[in-house]
């Protein structure tokens, strides 16, 4: 039998979860700063931009997927927040548009795994305060010079393509282990995704060096 969600009151079915009822206590590593959610942009601290332990983890229902589930939020929600800013810092209009198109797909990504898995994240992933924003910019782009005409793009494209291809590879492990199902589908699906923005990337990273 569907359980009910406690949040939006709505059933939850037996293959999905419900973060309304899933709570995690994080620990900084650097200020011992204690934070208590389902998942933080590149998993730093809000304060000091330490990275964060995991002290207390979910031991309720669906055990066994939450985990999962939790790390494709987290790789979603790293890559949207790394093409959201690039795309606000870069001048290069060519780039930005890549970056801005990139954003809103890994945006949908997100989306679809709140409606499939009935997670209710709203803005709370999206929108940092300006204190976050700098110390979030300042790990992610550390020694990327913006300022510079063109110096930043192939670093930029780098990096991207780098990170998409870990998001990707984490995709293909859970498509290799979990068996036949819903679940393994989806990751077979998200892991296509994630190399389609490769090729993006890639065929832009060429024209770029060809300019």
């Amino acid at each position: 039998m569907d359980s009910m969600c406690p949040k939006c009151h709505q059933p939850v079915d037996h293959d999905s979860i419900c973060c309304a009822d899933i709570k995690f206590t994080w620990k900084c590593k650097s200020c011992d700063n204690l934070t208590t959610g389902f998942v933080f942009p590149y998993g730093r601290c809000s304060l000091c931009g330490g990275e964060n332990e995991l002290v207390e983890g979910y031991t309720g229902a669906r055990g066994d997927l939450v985990p999962i589930v939790q790390e494709a939020v987290q790789l979603e929600i790293d890559m949207y927040h790394f093409y959201r800013m690039a795309a606000q810092k870069t001048k290069d209009g060519v780039l930005q548009s890549v970056l801005e198109d990139l954003r809103d797909k890994e945006q949908i990504h997100l989306q679809e795994l709140e409606e499939r898995y009935h997670l209710h994240f709203g803005h709370d992933l999206h929108q940092l305060s300006d204190k976050e924003e700098k110390i979030l910019f300042g790990f992610v782009f550390h020694g990327i010079d913006f300022k510079g005409a063109e110096g930043h793009i192939l670093q930029v494209y780098n990096k991207a393509i780098a990170m998409e291809k870990r998001t990707r590879n984490r995709y293909l492990t859970h498509v290799d282990v979990l068996p036949p199902g819903s679940h393994k589908e989806l990751y077979r699906e998200l892991a296509a995704r994630e190399e389609g923005h490769i090729r993006i990337l890639e065929t832009e990273r060429e024209r770029f060096l060809k300019r």
